[in-house]
C-alpha cells in the first residue's frame, strides 16, 4: 500500500500530460491483437467494432498478458461477434436512465442524491457498458457553465449528495470542474461530492497535480468510486493515483460488474478485493450485469453470482467483501441479490 507520513502531501511525479496519452489510446482492434502477439484472431473481429468503437489507453494494454486470447483485460475492451447477436431482453437503455431524467444531463433515482451525466467520453470503453447507447450528444450537465443542471438541484434542498459519472467526468478539463465547484459554492445543501471514475486506474496520469489542488480545496465530504472488475488492473501506478486521492481528502470506494469469463471465480473476486484494499480501496457493489444491448455474452447467473459472494465470506473479512446488487429502473435504490 501505498502511504505517507501524517502531514506530508504526495507530490505527483513528473509524468506525460494525460491528455496525449488519451489521444495515443488504441482504438484499433487489429492493433490491439497485434500488440499482444494475437494477430491471427483478427478474422473474430466485428465489422465497425459492433457498433461500439474500440479504445483502451497504452498503460491499461501493457498490463495486459501477451499471447493470452482470455486475458480478463484484453476481454473487457475488444469488440466479439457476439455483440451483434440479439438478445431477448437486452435493451438499449438496461436501468432506465431516460426515464430519469430531470434536466438537461441530470438524473434523479434516488432521495437525496442527484446524478449528472458530466461528459460523454471516457479514456476506454468498457464493451458491458451500460451506457453505450446513452445520447450524449442531448444530455451534457457540464455545458453552458452547468447552468442548468445547477439551477435543477438549487430548486430541489432534499438533494444532499451530487453525483458526478458520465461517460466519465474526470474526462473533463480540471477548469471545468472548477466551475462546478464554484457553482455549488452557492447551494449549502449539498454536502458531499462523489465521483464515479474509471481513469485512476486506467489512466493514472489524469490524477495530476491541478486535479488533486482542486480536489484538495473543496469542503465538501469528497468520496471518489473507481471501477475496476480485476486485480491486474492494479500496478504501481494506479497504487500511486489512489494514494494521490487519499491525500486529497477522498475515501476511496470500488465497484466492479460481474462478467462471465473476466472474473466469475472466487479467486478471481478475492484477489481482486485484497489487491484493491493494499492500494487503499473498499469494495462497494459488484453489480450484476446491466441487460444492456450487445453484451449478453457476460452475463452471470444470479444463483452462481450468490454463491461466488458466500465463497468470499469465507475467506475475507466483511470489509472485504462488496455488496452484490443488481440495478432495476423505478427502484429506489439498488436491489440486492
Amino acid at each position: 500500500m501505498i502511504t505517507a507520513s501524517p502531514g506530508a502531501r504526495i507530490t505527483p511525479p513528473v509524468a506525460p500530460d494525460w491528455r496525449q496519452l488519451w489521444r495515443d489510446a488504441v482504438t484499433d482492434g487489429h492493433e490491439l491483437l497485434g500488440l499482444l502477439g494475437l494477430g491471427h484472431l483478427s478474422d473474430r473481429l466485428p465489422a465497425e467494432d459492433a457498433g461500439f468503437a474500440l479504445r483502451a489507453p497504452r498503460g491499461f494494454v501493457a498490463r495486459m498478458r501477451p499471447g493470452d486470447e482470455r486475458d480478463p483485460l484484453l476481454l473487457q475492451v475488444l469488440p466479439q461477434l457476439a455483440e451483434l447477436d440479439e438478445v431477448p431482453g437486452f435493451v438499449a437503455d438496461a436501468v432506465g436512465d431516460m426515464a430519469a431524467r430531470e434536466a438537461q444531463g441530470v438524473l434523479h433515482k434516488y432521495e437525496g442524491r442527484a446524478l449528472l451525466i458530466a461528459s460523454g467520453s471516457c479514456a476506454i470503453n468498457c464493451r458491458y457498458c451500460f451506457r453505450r447507447h446513452f445520447p450524449y450528444g442531448e444530455e451534457m450537465a457540464a455545458a453552458g457553465q452547468w447552468r442548468q443542471a445547477l439551477d435543477h438541484v438549487g430548486q430541489d434542498k432534499s438533494i444532499n449528495e451530487l453525483i458526478l459519472s458520465g461517460g466519465d467526468p474526470l474526462a473533463l478539463a480540471t477548469s471545468k470542474l472548477e466551475e462546478l465547484s464554484r457553482g455549488l459554492a452557492d447551494l449549502p445543501h449539498i454536502t458531499r461530492l462523489r465521483i464515479h471514475t474509471r481513469l485512476p486506474v486506467v489512466l493514472p496520469e489524469r490524477i495530476d497535480a491541478a486535479f488533486v489542488d482542486w480536489l484538495r480545496s473543496l469542503t465538501l465530504q469528497k468520496v471518489v468510486v473507481l471501477h475496476a472488475n480485476h486485480a491486474n488492473e492494479f500496478d504501481d501506478t494506479v497504487d500511486a493515483a489512489c494514494a494521490r486521492l487519499r491525500d486529497a481528502g477522498a475515501t476511496l470506494l470500488n465497484q466492479s460488474v460481474l462478467l462471465r469469463g473476466i472474473n466469475d471465480s472466487a479467486n478471481a473476486l478475492t484477489a481482486l478485493s485484497e489487491r484493491m484494499f493494499a492500494a487503499g480501496v473498499l469494495p462497494y457493489y459488484l453489480h450484476q450485469l446491466d441487460r444492456v444491448q450487445g453484451a449478453a455474452h457476460f452475463e452471470v447467473a444470479d444463483a452462481e453470482a450468490i454463491s461466488l459472494v458466500e465463497q468470499m465470506r469465507s475467506r475475507l473479512p466483511g470489509y472485504l467483501v462488496p455488496k452484490l446488487v443488481r440495478e432495476v429502473g423505478g427502484d429506489p435504490s439498488k436491489r440486492p441479490l
